[in-house]
Parts: C-alpha cells; sequence; structure tokens
C-alpha cells in the first residue's frame, strides 16, 4: 500500500510533518523572547534606560525570526521532498548568540544599575 499524497501546497510527504513541529519550535522561541521584552519594559522604572537595549535586542530577535518564519519552512519541505536536508546553523547561531548577549546584558543591569 502506498502512502497517501501530500496535500496541495505542503510540497513533502513527511507524516511526522518536520517542517510544521519546526515552525511550531521557531513560534514559541519568538513568544518567548517577546514576553521577555515585556518584563524587560517592567524593569524599566527601577534599572533606567539601559534596560531599552535589553528590550531592543529582545523585539529584533524575535522580528527576525518572524521575517524569516516562510523562508525557513519552505526550505524545509523542499529538502525534505528532494530528500536533502541541511540543518539552519545560522540561524540558530544568531539566536543562541542573541541570547547569549541578552543574558550579559541582564546581569549588567542587575549588578550596575
Amino acid at each position: 500500500m502506498s502512502p497517501a499524497p501530500a496535500p496541495a501546497g505542503r510540497g513533502h510527504e513527511d507524516p511526522g510533518l518536520q517542517p510544521e513541529r519546526t515552525v511550531l519550535s521557531w513560534g514559541r522561541t519568538m513568544l518567548a523572547l517577546c514576553t521577555a521584552a515585556a518584563v524587560y519594559l517592567k524593569w524599566l522604572p527601577m534599572h533606567g534606560v539601559f534596560v531599552l537595549c535589553l528590550f531592543t535586542v529582545a523585539l529584533c530577535l524575535a522580528g527576525g525570526i518572524y521575517a524569516t518564519q516562510r523562508l525557513r519552512y519552505r526550505r524545509s519541505a523542499t529538502g525534505i521532498a528532494g530528500e536533502r536536508i541541511t540543518p539552519d546553523a545560522v540561524s540558530v547561531l544568531l539566536t543562541s548568540g542573541a541570547c547569549v548577549l541578552l543574558g550579559v546584558l541582564g546581569i549588567t543591569t542587575l549588578l550596575l544599575f
């Protein structure tokens, strides 16, 4: 028995819907960054204007994730359909670096201000 054809517009026959899971994961990361940005705004009266650096980094990273979601999904679905997919190392490294930067800025904010 052959597998059912992929629905129109999906471009792959992955029964686990791996590209969709990946997009959902990036979406959760984006939501977490927006939540962190809101928390940083709560720090503004206590720690001063420096907190706006944290807010800006978090929102820029969330915006970058949002802007590249469609490209990331299309690349993943095409890679599965062609049975040749590579990890998105640049996105992971940029996100990791920005999270480390947020951590360093957060610690600096708490220690200095």
